[in-house]
């Protein structure tokens, strides 16, 4: 029995450490909606860190904001094609004047605005870490 409770607790163990999913903003208490440019990243980052800590999947639904909180989710949303996605924000940036967010490849295709590079979007806050999961 002892050596089926220590499998049994590894795993919880495990499952602790990947903390709470990130929990809904009260629309109180919620950063107002942004618009901007959006544009995407380019190749030549897959795998390197991001500011989480996280390495870089292109493949991934996740974005670069200069302020959001690390870990929050946020639908972006392509103002020409009216796609929307929410992506979880790992990295900072861009750093490029009038933009307000850098998504993956993938979400530039499902967004529509993968062909063009850029295109006008809306970032609107959609749920915030919980801080075990900030840390």
């Amino acid at each position: 029995m002892h050596r089926l409770a220590a499998p049994a607790l590894l795993l919880a163990g495990l499952a602790a450490c990947a903390g709470p999913p990130p929990q809904p903003v009260p629309e109180a208490a919620a950063p107002p909606a942004q618009r901007g440019e959006a544009s995407y990243y380019g190749p030549g980052f897959e795998g390197k860190r991001t500011a989480s800590g996280e390495r870089f999947d292109p493949g991934a639904d996740t974005a670069a904001h200069r302020t959001l909180p690390l870990g929050s989710v946020a639908e972006v949303t392509n103002l020409e094609t009216g796609q929307s996605q929410r992506v979880r924000i790992t990295d900072r940036g861009p750093y490029a004047k009038g933009r307000v967010v850098d998504v993956t490849p993938k979400v530039a295709e499902k967004i529509g605005m993968k062909h063009k590079g850029v295109a006008p979007v809306e970032v609107k806050p959609v749920a915030a870490p919980t801080e075990t999961a900030s840390r």
